[in-house]
Formats: structure tokens, sequence, C-alpha cells
């Protein structure tokens, strides 16, 4: 398994050979580059760090501490955390930087370090690149023992975090705590389990949690996903809940679930959360490729601009800033708000989901059968040496020949009434392969085609 470097961060599975997979040798030498870069920058000399809760996360998190302080940098050190917690703190710590040592949806084998700037969001093309020629240089000064950094335990941040996000404009906590919600959460044995269950309670909700217990053996494969979700979805059809909610182990992804037991979906988490921000604060909206056409929707319906980004959240901040944009994120229930900062953020999602439903005084079954009505597929394809990319894209191309296509990332074909988008992924030796259509069985139609494609070269 070869690591996987992206604007995602340094993901790799855990054991094995240096610069095959993820081990002690390789997190030293990103950490030592990405210290180098920061040195370069001229920085604060003071990086934050946290972990998520699977199991390998305290001996990643060891060897970067140790590894920063041999450069020169004050750790200020989150432990047990979250990504969004870890993205507000580096500002408010006037820190150089941040690293998140998380493989967010990955199963338990993964570790990754997420890497941050100054601003608490993820380091730019042109600075992952910067950093990659650092490390491949091997090029690193470590400090005299008089000149070495300091380990600092930074105390509870989540609950600064909680604090920011009662503070928001628009938020309607009065309405939240008068509702007194009922929720169920999966918390997938990671911080979800300490993160929602404490934001619930400042909203005046009761909380039910499976998988609570924070060990990193995941109860099941930690995506967000209906398929992994059977548990939470049976727990809220035995009824008197007002929703569910699931997080990834990072708890940077949100995904709902109805009153009913039924899927309400990741896709239309951000286009829920759009909703209610739109109705308060109208403005542009940004995803990416591969979400939901129900947010271009729901964002035309306001009279506003929708614009659609690269995978990846560094590429939707982007974007998000040169539109001004209000709101944004991914399909993948990833909610932007740069009201409170920039970066996927579930513990904001909640705030929002549960403010629209508490005002309008509605539920999400009938939240959403007022949004335009798609379905997905996702299917993915392992990425092997002797699958041609430049094949796959000219099969897929010269199949779907009368799409409108788009380049930017992967190959983007949008037809009347679908899409199809084929990637490969940021943090998976996979493409992956999202379809859109007005049904599931057209979705899974159009993936199964592509598919078969990607098969068909193969086996050739």
């Amino acid at each position: 398994m070869s690591l996987l470097i992206s604007v995602s961060g340094i993901r790799g599975t855990i054991g094995g050979s240096p610069g095959d997979n993820l081990t002690p040798l390789d997190i030293v030498r990103f950490t030592s580059a990405y210290a180098t870069l920061l040195n370069q920058q001229g920085v604060s000399k003071k990086v934050v760090i946290g972990r998520d809760g699977r199991s390998s996360g305290p001996m990643v998190q060891n060897i970067v501490s140790q590894t920063l302080m041999a450069m020169g940098f004050d750790v200020i050190d989150l432990g047990l955390t979250t990504t969004p917690t870890v993205e507000i703190a580096v500002p408010a710590e006037r820190a150089g930087g941040g690293i998140i040592i998380t493989a967010s949806h990955n199963p338990k084998q993964w570790n990754a370090l997420k890497l941050l700037d100054k601003n608490g969001e993820f380091l730019s093309a042109k600075a992952g690149s910067q950093l990659m020629a650092i490390a491949e240089s091997g090029e690193f000064t470590y400090n005299s023992v008089d000149q070495c950094g300091r380990h600092i335990l930074a105390g509870d941040y989540l609950d600064e975090h909680i604090r920011q996000i009662h503070n928001l404009p628009f938020v309607n906590i009065e309405a939240i705590r008068a509702r007194k919600f009922h929720v169920a959460l999966d918390a997938i044995n990671s911080t979800g389990a300490i993160a929602i269950p404490r934001l619930l309670e400042t909203l005046g909700a009761t909380c039910t949690v499976i998988n609570q217990e924070v060990t990193g053996q995941f109860a099941h494969n930690p995506e967000p996903l209906p398929e992994h979700l059977t548990e939470l979805l049976e727990l809220v059809q035995t009824g008197g809940y007002d929703l569910g909610i699931a997080v990834d182990p990072d708890v940077d992804r949100l995904a709902l679930v109805d009153e009913h037991g039924n899927w309400f979906g990741e896709e239309y988490t951000l286009v829920a959360a759009a909703d209610y921000w739109l109705s308060h604060h109208p403005g542009p909206v940004v995803s990416n490729l591969s979400s939901s056409r129900a947010l271009r929707d729901l964002t035309e319906s306001f009279g506003q601009t929708y614009t659609a980004s690269a995978v990846g959240e560094v590429h939707v901040v982007q974007t998000m800033r040169q539109t001004n944009a209000v709101i944004g994120g991914e399909g993948n229930g990833g909610v932007i708000l740069p009201d409170l900062h920039y970066g996927r953020d579930a513990l904001v999602g909640v705030v929002i989901i549960l403010s629209l439903l508490a005002e309008r005084t509605t539920t999400l079954s009938a939240l959403r059968a007022t949004y335009s009505n798609y379905a997905m597929s996702k299917q993915k394809v392992d990425l092997t040496p002797e699958l041609s990319w430049e094949a796959v894209i000219h099969q897929v191309r010269t199949h779907f020949k009368d799409g409108q296509f788009d380049d930017r990332d992967g190959l983007k074909i949008d037809l009347s009434d679908s899409w199809i988008h084929l990637r490969k992924s940021n943090t998976e030796p996979i493409v992956r392969v999202y379809t859109e259509a007005s049904s599931t069985s057209l979705a899974d139609s159009l993936a199964n085609q592509v598919v078969d494609l990607i098969s068909a070269i193969t086996s050739n």
C-alpha cells in the first residue's frame, strides 16, 4: 500500500515499510518537512495538534509532538478532539499551523496527518508542493538542546468551539432549547462520543449514544453511509426520536436519519443547512463537483449563485473565498460556514439543522419532501498499476460522447437529466464513480456502465 499524499493530507496504513505505509520514519519525515516549511514562512513557532479516537493515534501523536519539539516548535496539545476544533484553535492560539492526526472515514488500520496553515485551513496546493519538495530533499535541521520546543496541554478547546457556535448570528438557540429534541447518535467509537453529546446538552437536547466507547475499534465501517448505519436506523425506527445523527471519526462529516428511521442522507445535510442559512443570510453557495444538484436547485430558488469546485476541502474553501460564499461544503455531509471558520464542521451543522427544525416547527421527513428529489450511486474501483487512467478517461468520454465534459477534477459528465463523475480518490487507492439521476435505478445503471467500461480495460 503506497502512501497517499494529497490535498487531504498524508495518509497510509500503520505498519509495513517506509515509503509504502505510514511508518514512524514517514511520520518524522513529513512532520520535519512541515516544520521546515513553517520556518521558511516565518510564522509563529507554535503548532496545535489533536487526534481522533483511533487506536494508533497516541503513537502517531507522540512522534509528531516530539519531532515538532526537536524542530524548535512549542506544541499546543488538544489530545482527543475533533478536526474542526483544531482548526478553530490554531488562530485562537496565534499558532503557525496545526496537525490533526486522523484518517477521517478510513478504517482503523489507516491514520494520517492533516496539515493546517496559520489560519487553521488546509495547506494550499502551492504550500503542499513546497512541503513535498522539502520532504524529498530530506534536508532538515533539528535544534540544539536549549532551543527545543515545549509540550503544552491546552485544556478543553471543545468548550470554546461550542461557545463560538452559540455566538453565531442567526442560530436560534432559544428555539432549539424550547423544542427539547431527542436525538440518537452513532459516535463510531471516536471523538464524536465526546463532542456531540456535550454540544446537545448545551442545547437542552437528550441524546442516546451507540458505539460510545472511544476505543478506535470501530463497530462498523466508519464512513457515514446508510449501509454502515443499520444499527442507528433501527434504533430511530423504535420511535421517540426527532432525528438520528452519524458522524465520522474526526467529526467533520454529518449524516442524518429522519424521525421515522429513514435515511435523510449526507448529500442533503448541506442542502438543509443552506436552506436555513440562506433564509437568514442570502449569498453565493459552493460545493464540489461530486455534490448533488439539489444544492444548486435550492440556491437558485433563493435567487443566489451556485458554484462547483474541484473535490477536496481546500478547493471548496478557495472557491468560497473567490465567490464570497456565505455557506458551502461537500456532499459527503461536510458543512463549511465562514462566519465560524473555513472548515467542514459537523458541530455547526448540527446546530444549523436543529435551528431549521425548531424555527419552522417541522421534521426532517417534511423538509426532505420540499427539496429536489435526486438519487445518487457511489461506487469505487481499485486503482491498480495495470489500470491506465488515460485509457479510462478515453473510454468513458467515447461512450458518453453526447455529454458536457468538465475535466477540472477527473471527468465530470453532465447529461440532460443526470451526471457522472469519476476521479482518483484523495484518501484511498481507488477510482470513485459517482452518479446522480432522478431515481436510484437510473443512478445505479449509469454507475454500473462506467464500472463495466473500466473492467473491460483491465481485462484486455
